[in-house]
């Protein structure tokens, strides 16, 4: 049960991951971009917990849906997954928003 928690992040993943491509609005879009970009996302949200750790802000709450595996103090090796998820979500959310704006310019125009 201890990896119940990293399983629905992952699954959670997938779901993006069929969206995206599906409507080709992040990775299927450009790759080495979306690669790049999610890469920094994850990155700075890591800093942004390590930070947060450090001045004693977050701890790691006790669970047994979870792995109970840490890279560093106080911060769980699904943090860095949900991490990836948010940023993912965040991106395949703005890809759908401006695919939804693009097709509603189309259709202002045809009607004009």
């Amino acid at each position: 049960m201890g990896v119940l928690y990293l399983l629905f992040l992952l699954l959670s993943l997938g779901c993006m991951a069929l969206l995206d491509h599906r409507f080709r609005l992040f990775f299927f879009a450009d790759a080495r971009r979306a690669a790049l970009v999610l890469l920094i996302g994850v990155l700075f949200f890591t800093g942004w917990d390590l930070g947060g750790i450090g001045a004693d802000i977050f701890y790691r709450g006790e669970t047994p849906f979870m792995l109970g595996l840490t890279l560093a103090p106080h911060l769980p090796v699904e943090e860095i997954f949900f991490l990836a998820f948010l940023c993912y979500l965040t991106m395949v959310v703005f890809g759908l928003v401006r695919l939804a704006a693009g097709k509603a310019a189309a259709r202002d125009r045809v009607k004009q």
